[in-house]
């Protein structure tokens, strides 16, 4: 369930809780008239089934209430109320298969942000998988994967490929591009300072690395790990199962790509730069494709639920 707390002019009160007890999948409304200081106007709460949710929020945004007042959404963790089990019974569908627009485009946007921490986070893992692929180590590898904040602009391009929202792509392609350069860019900085204490040599990354060599070897196998993995991350953000991205996280290579590719170039090593940037760029375009497919795919499937249940309704 969701809960909706709202703030509405008085004289538009009237029309919003008309929408809100004609919307299947609705309960608990109340109404506090006055309550509202800045912008003035009542308090309205209600709750509401997740299958339910993206619809009432896209009328409540025809209403204009967004502009005249405020929408706010939070997420029910322990409902204990037998009007909310009959809600959720009435909402058309399953939660776990519905899809907040709104929600998941207010999520990639600030995710798709270009900030500090942003770049930080994304050049912390860099350097880690760096050390990663010098020593061969696996573990490195997998946790500069789980650090790697690179999914969030990739998500963020892929709803914004689907809503149409070129400035979201435009965002959160700028963000996956310069967060990338910057953090390679410092990764060769540290590459050659690891070089001068003696604890990165280029005969480390010339040597036979059997834990780490598919970083910079990319082929079919590649391409399809990325494919389920760009699948499966955004199912988890339209789904609200966040534990999954953590397996996401661990299962694409781009992170690893650039750090590799960061310390090759560092030693003029360009064969296996090169390998570990076309590495990236199959996982980025994977991950992408796969993400948008997925999101047209649900977008697709939940409409023609609609169709079938307000045909039902009408029968």
């Amino acid at each position: 369930m969701l809960h909706l707390r709202l703030i509405t002019p008085a004289d538009r009160t009237a029309e919003v809780l008309g929408l809100l007890e004609k919307t299947v999948g609705t309960a608990h409304l109340a109404v506090v008239p006055g309550a509202a200081r800045d912008p003035q106007g009542d308090l309205v709460m209600c709750d509401v089934a997740r299958e339910a949710g993206d619809e009432l929020l896209a009328a409540l945004r025809d209403l204009g209430i967004d502009e005249c007042g405020s929408v706010a959404v939070e997420n029910i963790d322990l409902s204990l109320s037998h009007r909310a089990d009959r809600a959720e019974k009435a909402a058309p569908g399953e939660a776990a298969d519905a899809v907040l627009w709104e929600q998941l485009s207010d999520a990639t946007h600030e995710e798709s942000t270009l900030s500090v921490t942003y770049i930080a986070f994304l050049t912390l893992a860099t350097m880690i998988a760096a050390c990663g692929v010098v020593l061969d180590n696996a573990i490195l590898i997998v946790g500069a994967m789980a650090v790697g904040p690179e999914f969030g602009p990739l998500a963020g391009f892929c709803t914004a490929i689907v809503r149409r929202a070129p400035r979201l792509a435009m965002r959160s392609f700028v963000a996956l591009m310069a967060g990338f350069a910057a953090a390679m860019l410092v990764t060769v900085g540290f590459s050659h300072f690891m070089d001068a204490v003696n604890l990165f040599e280029l005969s480390k990354l010339k040597a036979e690395r059997p834990n780490t060599s598919f970083i910079y070897n990319p082929d079919w196998f590649s391409f399809v790990v990325a494919l389920l993995a760009g699948t499966a991350g955004m199912l988890s953000l339209t789904s609200s199962k966040s534990g999954a991205l953590v397996g996401v996280a661990i299962s694409v290579t781009t992170v690893p790509a650039a750090a590799n590719a960061a310390v090759a170039f560092s030693y003029s090593y360009y064969g296996q730069a090169w390998g570990s940037t076309e590495q990236l760029l199959l996982n980025l375009l994977g991950i992408v494709l796969a993400g948008t497919l997925t999101l047209l795919a649900q977008k697709f499937f939940w409409a023609r639920k609609r169709r079938s249940t307000a045909a039902a309704g009408v029968g």
